[in-house]
């Protein structure tokens, strides 16, 4: 049997004596000082602070659930409106203008008056004119008198006649002579013959010679009468040949005077149709847009006087950025923000100007912007002409997407990612982004419905970052 120490014999309880349970745990623990209590309370106390500030705390953030909604993508804009077809109307001539009674939103019918100008001086333009073209048709008719007259160039055409006839008489009295010449002179032969051969005598002989030599001096004669009325011919086709030249000298005076008369009545033309336009009519049905020459002053042609135009048939013009046109489609829908408690109105994409143009924005950077035209679809009886809207021009819209705030997404390399909470702390998704709006963003892969994403995460969010709601 192992004998116990006698220092344990001695605090063992007497089996018989009835020992309380406080006693026994007193008797059991050391007896501790006042002052050693103090610092061990003290000790206590800076371990559990240093534990504490070395520990790092939950970061508080703000976060959304993510839900299947509609989702839009604007392109935000500023725009004006405009009437589709505006009518300028200026001074068709110039002149004295009268006063334009009609004021800006008067109601006009095609065809009334809306100007005047003081026909006066076109009117007497027009009287000077007739004038001139009286003197240049008078002097052309005068021209006439200095033809030559119908009845010398009938009498040179008798008198060519006349001479032609003499002509071919003195040509058959040569003939003839020639014909009696022959004949005188074989007489002469046969005289001759029988004169030597004595059947004759010399009287005969000499007879026959004369009349041969008569005959010859006749044939002479005709032949210089004959050569005469040639040249009378001659002289009479001359005369004619005159005559028909002076006949189409004044041609060229006419042809002078035609030019002026062409002129004159081409000028006369238009005073008179300048003179019939001093009355300013309005060329379709609507309503005075602007008077720009109200008062009454001289103005000269082409001078714009007041606008017209039909303010029921609106159109929308919104400048847009040029890598933004580039998204839009026709037939897209505008919406036109009329405030908070006011429907907006709806219109439609009618037309992208092909042609871009150069705008310096408010901060001076050179913009490169281009014109979209849209039509409306609501009738926008609170809008006028040239009235600036803001609009939204829908370039894509999504009915059930699942979508989360823009605010949440940040990038990470070359793709999207977010912070989703779970259990406590922020976990780190890879995303896969479709289209974005102002405000949100489309999900296609790498978050489920329901589950909860950190808004604005800052860089002290890391993955696997304690987080507290706030």
């Amino acid at each position: 049997m192992k004998l116990l120490p006698s220092r344990w014999l001695k605090e063992q309880p007497n089996e018989n004596e009835p020992i309380s349970e406080t006693k026994r745990l007193r008797k059991r623990l050391p007896k501790i000082s006042p002052k050693l209590f103090i610092y061990f309370v003290i000790a206590a106390a800076s371990v559990i602070l240093i534990v504490q500030a070395f520990r790092p705390a939950p970061i508080s953030v703000d976060t959304r659930r993510l839900s299947r909604g509609e989702l839009q993508v604007n392109v935000n804009a500023e725009g004006k409106t405009r009437v589709r077809n505006r009518y300028t109307i200026s001074a068709p001539v110039d002149g004295r203008l009268a006063r334009i009674e009609l004021d800006e939103g008067d109601k006009v019918e095609q065809g009334v008056v809306v100007a005047r100008i003081d026909p006066l001086p076109l009117t007497s333009e027009v009287k000077e004119a007739l004038g001139r073209l009286a003197e240049w048709r008078a002097q052309r008719q005068g021209v006439a008198t200095q033809r030559p007259k119908p009845a010398n160039l009938e009498q040179a055409q008798k008198r060519i006649q006349a001479a032609l006839a003499t002509q071919q008489q003195a040509e058959a009295r040569v003939v003839q002579a020639q014909a009696a010449l022959k004949q005188a002179q074989r007489d002469t032969q046969r005289a001759q013959q029988l004169q030597t051969s004595g059947a004759i005598p010399r009287q005969d002989r000499e007879v026959a010679e004369l009349n041969q030599i008569t005959k010859a001096k006749e044939l002479e004669t005709v032949k210089l009468a004959a050569k005469a009325s040639a040249n009378e011919v001659e002289v009479a086709r001359a005369t004619l040949l005159v005559l028909k030249q002076e006949q189409k000298d004044p041609d060229y005076l006419l042809k002078v005077y035609d030019a002026r008369i062409a002129s004159v009545e081409a000028e006369l033309s238009k005073l008179r149709d300048e003179a019939a336009r001093t009355n300013i009519y309005s060329p379709v049905s609507g309503q005075v847009l602007r008077v720009q020459k109200e008062s009454a002053q001289f103005v000269t042609s082409g001078t714009p006087l007041l606008e017209v135009g039909n303010i029921s048939q609106l159109e929308l013009v919104i400048d847009v950025l040029s890598s933004d046109a580039t998204k839009i489609q026709i037939g897209d829908t505008i919406l036109i923000d009329q405030g908070a408690d006011i429907q907006a109105i709806k219109a439609k994409v009618r037309r992208i100007e092909p042609s871009a143009f150069t705008k310096v924005s408010a901060l001076g950077v050179e913009e490169q912007r281009v014109n979209v035209i849209g039509d409306f679809v609501d009738t926008a009886k609170s809008l006028g002409d040239a009235y600036r809207v803001d609009v939204k021009i829908i370039i894509w819209d999504g009915k059930s997407v699942l979508k989360a705030p823009l605010s949440s997404l940040f990038r990470c390399g070359q793709s999207w990612c977010t912070f989703v909470v779970q259990d406590g702390k922020a976990v780190r998704r890879f995303l896969q982004v479709g289209q974005r709006s102002d405000f949100e963003a489309e999900i296609r892969r790498g978050l489920k419905e329901g589950e909860v994403v950190i808004l604005h995460p800052s860089e002290q969010i890391h993955d696997g970052s304690e987080i507290k709601l706030r």
